[in-house]
């Protein structure tokens, strides 16, 4: 008879940076560790909060399933004789698998014959089967930064004090980190801190809430966030969305109690994201927000079950600490004014950018001169790049400021606000504000082109930077976020069309590094720009561009990335037409012979001996100056291209192209290779599959 599973590892309090992942690690290992003992079940369920990770699995089978086994023996001329009568080796194989020697049979691997038995292994009662199971979930939960005790035999994110395992009503008895599990549990530290006895597995969560413990983190999520709503409501605003803040508080407690607070309006005086950034990511509270999505002097924190005699302390004390963090940001605000942002730019020579690459204002003076050559060649107008210019020589200087010091979240943002407070152009407070984006996963690129220009002009000159030092990505190490630099690159770039070739971005940053980096530029890059493309690769994907489609684009002959992207869109709606796999199989055979060709060459029309040569390379010419003219509207590429099909086709019908004379067979592979290159427009179509 089946019955439910519980295990819970008391602990002392988690991070809530790792609950997440270890909460999805725990469900894994159990699935993992059950099947592994043959020991059939129902539904999953893990649970968790700062002081405990638990486990309950419903209808977990009473034993083992029954497993034969089969087994394989010595090879049949060893273990019969020319008689077909077995030999001490097969009576000594057939008696250590428990098996008769007649029941023994034989099969053939790789060509010879063995002799097997099959033996029944009768599965054991679940409650000799889980004690090592449990055990070996628990041992199988790895952390990122793990704390060591017992003479170091036992490893978890923080010391644990208690083990809990029942299945149905009998104790799953093991030990781990000097503790020997039984059925007692722990409530919250403060409101009901037991212990508790567990009489079975299906009593944890009605004794949980006994204890004043919401042990389902689903269930605290939901009622934090209807918790914020009311308490926002009853303050006259509302709390915006913020699910990553909502996570956090989430594993910070395990019976949530929203409290609300206030703080001197006057305090409103101060950039919003100062206060938001304060009470947000400093002290976890919910900001509220009036009806027109102005900030209020108002803020919610969660507290860890306060009774209700004890709210105005809650009350009291966060709103004390949080008047003293905005006392220090209204000083630091009010000394960082009293000198322009452009008077901070000599201070960045004290904070290092990389060893062997200077400070942050060496850095500044690179980034001034690839925004001044990005907007020239992206064709910003005169006002757009001095606005760029101006902005990449001062984006860093906020990092000199009182205010980023303290709070680093920041930078860029206080550039933008002292920028204006300084008298900057609004454009060039705009860009600085902008350059840091796109700051994380799902943020969006910087909304002007000055802004733009700055933003990939810095993350190109942290790639460079990094890779002509040998600092490059591996695996799932990437400490200075290049993949994260590289991206925005790639998303800045197609959000505002910016038609720079990658060769030229990343040649405008190692032109400012000559002779600072330890590596050879041409290896350097080569290897930025194949970096780029593995993120155009990414986004065209992520966009649902097919990946034969994407990297028929890449290998084309263009990497703007705007004109990637177009051209994906075309061939990506010609997938399956018959005007698009009809060109497949003639290009693909024309750009296979190019090949052959170990350098560029122009074919010579007086070698030609045929009509088919000489109107395919008629057909070509038109092509290459049609071409020309149809620019960046790719669907007149197609069309052009698509007109080639009857030459190209005439062309193999006709001309056999590795001929033995040496100086025809030469011309031929030329005519092809200008057929190709025309085809390259658009993409390498013989990467598209059929």
């Amino acid at each position: 008879m089946s019955k439910t599973l519980l295990l819970e590892i008391g602990t002392e309090e988690i991070p809530a940076r790792f609950m997440g992942p270890v909460l999805a690690q725990l469900k894994e290992a159990a699935v993992s560790e059950l099947a592994s003992a043959r020991l059939r079940h129902g539904n999953v369920r893990v649970l968790g909060t700062p002081r405990r990770l638990a486990l309950l699995v419903s209808e977990l089978a009473d034993r083992q399933e029954d497993l034969l086994e089969k087994k394989k023996g010595p090879a049949r001329k060893a273990a019969y004789t020319g008689d077909g009568e077995p030999t001490p080796a097969a009576t000594g194989f057939a008696r250590a698998q428990g098996v008769a020697v007649t029941e023994l049979f034989l099969e053939t691997v790789d060509g010879v014959e063995y002799i097997f038995a099959k033996k029944k292994v009768t599965g054991l009662p679940a409650r000799e089967v889980l004690p090592l199971a449990c055990e070996r979930i628990i041992k199988s939960i790895s952390f990122q930064k793990p704390m060591f005790w017992a003479g170091r035999e036992a490893r978890f994110a923080r010391p644990v004090r208690w083990l809990a395992a029942l299945y149905g009503s009998e104790p799953v008895e093991f030990s781990f980190a000097g503790l020997v599990s039984g059925r007692l549990t722990y409530g919250h530290r403060f409101l009901a801190p037991g212990p508790f006895s567990l009489a079975a597995a299906d009593d944890y969560l009605p004794v949980m809430a006994q204890g004043m413990v919401i042990a389902d983190p689903e269930e605290r999520r939901t009622l934090i966030r209807r918790q914020v709503e009311e308490a926002a409501a009853a303050a006259g605003g509302h709390a915006e969305p913020d699910e990553e803040l909502l996570e956090e508080v989430t594993h910070l407690v395990e019976y949530p109690r929203a409290v609300g607070g206030v703080f001197n309006p006057g305090y409103l005086e101060l950039p919003p994201e100062v206060l938001v950034t304060v009470m947000r990511v400093h002290q976890r509270y919910f900001p509220v927000y009036g009806p027109a999505g102005n900030l209020l002097p108002c803020f919610i924190t969660i507290s860890n079950g306060t009774r209700e005699q004890y709210l105005p302390n809650v009350r009291a004390g966060n709103e004390r600490v949080l008047r003293a963090r905005l006392a220090d940001a209204r000083f630091f605000f009010d000394e960082d004014r009293k000198v322009a942002l452009s008077g901070y730019v000599e201070k960045l020579d004290s904070i290092m950018f990389l060893e062997r690459l200077g400070s942050m204002r060496d850095k500044s003076e690179r980034l001034a001169a690839i925004a001044s050559g990005l907007a020239k060649e992206a064709g910003l107008s005169p006002a757009q790049e001095r606005a760029a210019v101006r902005a990449a020589a001062l984006c860093k200087a906020d990092l000199a400021t009182q205010m980023v010091y303290e709070f680093p979240e920041l930078q860029g943002i206080m550039g933008g606000y002292y920028a204006l407070l300084s008298g900057e152009d609004k454009e060039v407070a705009e860009a600085i504000r902008q350059h840091y984006a796109p700051r994380h996963a799902g943020d969006r690129p910087a909304e002007s082109l000055p802004g733009a220009v700055v933003a990939v002009a810095d993350k190109l000159d942290t790639l460079v930077s990094c890779f002509g030092l040998g600092l490059i990505p591996t695996g799932s190490q990437d400490p200075y976020a290049l993949r994260r630099s590289a991206l925005g690159v790639v998303s800045t770039l197609l959000a505002h069309g910016l038609k720079v070739p990658l060769e030229t971005l990343v040649a405008l940053a190692l032109s400012g590094l000559e002779g600072k980096i330890n590596r050879q530029a041409p290896e350097v890059l080569a290897e930025v720009i194949e970096f780029l493309r593995q993120r155009v690769r990414f986004l065209l994907s992520e966009e649902g561009f097919r990946y034969d489609v994407v990297e028929a684009v890449l290998r084309g002959g263009d990497d703007r990335l705007p004109a990637l992207y177009a051209r994906a869109r075309v061939l990506q709606d010609k997938l399956g037409k018959p005007e698009l796999t009809r060109l497949l199989t003639p290009y693909t055979r024309a750009a296979n012979l190019a090949r052959n060709l170990k350098e560029p060459a122009h074919p010579d029309p007086t070698l030609f001996t045929s009509r088919a040569e000489h109107e395919l390379y008629k057909a070509t010419s038109a092509a290459a100056g049609a071409l020309k003219e149809a620019k960046d509207d790719y669907e007149a590429v197609f069309s052009v291209l698509a007109g080639l099909y009857a030459p190209i086709e005439n062309y193999f019908n006709e001309v056999m192209v590795m001929v033995e004379d040496e100086e025809v067979r030469r011309n031929r592979l030329a005519l092809l290779w200008q057929v190709k290159e025309a085809f390259l427009v658009l993409g390498d179509l013989s990467r598209i599959v059929q």
